[in-house]
């Protein structure tokens, strides 16, 4: 397949990250479209592309990607102006193709799991990006994009990707808040979160070897309820944080019981 010419709408954490890659694999980046002028300029001008606030796509451009947070992703769609048979993709995890207006008609998902920062790197050749494509073009099209980025590539329903999203919010955003918790309560207790590290470090790979579910410790897996309730007394500074706790310890126990 000859290379193609891309355009972002969006230079958040996501975009930058992608736009950045692509450009770096040898595509052209034709225009960034972003409403931050800081941001957008600079990725425009690491990627040797144009910046605008307009949300015109150039007749030249072949892949539209929008990376934008979920509540702009319609509004940003329906004010989208590109040429009739551009192509256009988001990268939301928890929406479809539902969500594009009439004019697009060739449509598509491009949705990397993964969490993005503006300071750290990515390497995408671990990573899976799950396609979904309103016709044989489009999947062409996302799938070769995909490869551009050295990614793993995977074909994907909306409601298997929307579960899939689901998962990563568990995972990846529920844990880091728990591990937040879990650094503020280390620092009441005049520690740092470097004190925990070696903790977190060993249940991640012990969870990535035999699975986190034979990996569960803990006062609330063996039903310890003397530990539970002085626990509870040591959050009773902060009832949310008790509700939590116990909230949490109920699901373990109820989840090992069934087992």
């Amino acid at each position: 397949m000859k290379k193609i010419t891309v355009s972002f709408v969006g230079a958040g954490r996501v975009g930058s990250a992608l736009c950045r890659e692509l450009f770096t694999k040898g595509l052209v980046i034709d225009t960034v479209i972003s409403t931050s002028e800081t941001k957008g300029i600079l990725l425009a001008n690491e990627c040797k592309a144009t910046w605008t606030k307009k949300p015109a796509i150039p007749d030249s451009t072949d892949l539209v990607i929008i990376a934008v947070p979920d509540s702009k992703l319609k509004r940003v769609l329906s004010d989208l102006r590109c040429r009739p048979g551009t192509i256009v993709a988001h990268t939301a995890g928890s929406i479809g193709l539902e969500v594009f207006p009439a004019g697009i008609t060739k449509k598509g998902v491009i949705y990397p799991l993964q969490t993005f920062s503006y300071k750290r790197g990515i390497n995408f050749s671990e990573l899976t990006v799950f396609i979904e494509s309103s016709d044989s073009e489009t999947a062409s099209i996302l799938t070769y994009v995909a490869d551009t980025l050295g990614c793993r590539v995977s074909y994907a329903e909306t409601e298997q990707r929307r579960l899939l999203h689901l998962a990563a919010v568990f995972a990846c955003n529920f844990t880091n808040h728990m591990m937040t918790i879990g650094k503020e309560l280390a620092n009441n207790s005049g520690y740092s979160f470097d004190e925990l590290k070696p903790l977190l470090q060993e249940t991640f790979l012990k969870a990535f070897e035999s699975g986190p579910e034979n990996s569960q410790t803990g006062p609330a897996v063996r039903n310890d309820k003397n530990t539970i309730r002085k626990h509870l007394e040591l959050l009773s500074f902060d009832h949310d944080l008790q509700k939590i706790y116990r909230d949490i310890s109920k699901s373990i126990l109820k989840y090992h019981n069934k087992k």
